[in-house]
């Protein structure tokens, strides 16, 4: 992607620590986690491939036509899975982000400079759809006051909720990051 070296490791890092901690929680107990795992440890490692800061390796074209059929393949897979939850369809959205990304890419040519145009239409909409995302996950993550009951059931550090809902509060950020810059 385009744009400076240092946040780019950084969100390379990012999406790598993420993209890792979704391969352990692949090993899961519950089928629906590991299969959901599996989907977002992809998308991890996928975007960090992506992140990677054009001035340190520019991946010839076919590197990004590439990304466009893998990840236009996963969209396929994730259209089918969203009739079971708004969490499928949230990774549909992300998965249709990584492949409009690389086709963007794919087309774009090297080094190239924004015209001034302006943000295209498809851009935006993502743009705002992960602003949302990001913005309604985080204040899930804020801490509520729990009334009292009996203590907390055992659960695997794989399996905690809020665990993998800040995995995918990660990814929408790193998303965010990488929709700005394209």
């Amino acid at each position: 992607m385009h744009g400076p070296a240092s946040p780019g490791w950084l969100l390379v890092a990012l999406c790598v620590a993420t993209g890792a901690y979704c391969l352990l929680r692949m090993r899961s107990p519950v089928e629906e986690q590991r299969r959901t795992a599996g989907g977002e440890a992809l998308m991890g490692f996928g975007m960090a491939a992506m992140a990677v800061p054009a001035a340190v390796a520019t991946p010839p074209r076919w590197a990004w036509l590439a990304c466009t059929v893998l990840f236009g393949v996963a969209a396929l897979r994730a259209l089918r899975s969203v009739r079971r939850g708004p969490h499928h369809l949230h990774h549909l959205m992300g998965v249709f982000a990584m492949v409009y990304m690389a086709a963007v890419m794919t087309a774009a040519p090297p080094h190239h400079v924004h015209g001034g145009a302006g943000v295209p239409l498809l851009t935006g909409v993502l743009l705002l759809y992960f602003t949302g995302y990001v913005l309604r996950s985080g204040v899930r993550l804020l801490p509520l006051a729990v009334a009292s009951g009996p203590g907390p059931r055992a659960v695997g550090w794989g399996d905690r909720p809020e665990l993998s809902q800040a995995c995918r509060l990660s990814m929408g950020i790193a998303t965010l990051a990488m929709l700005v810059t394209l």
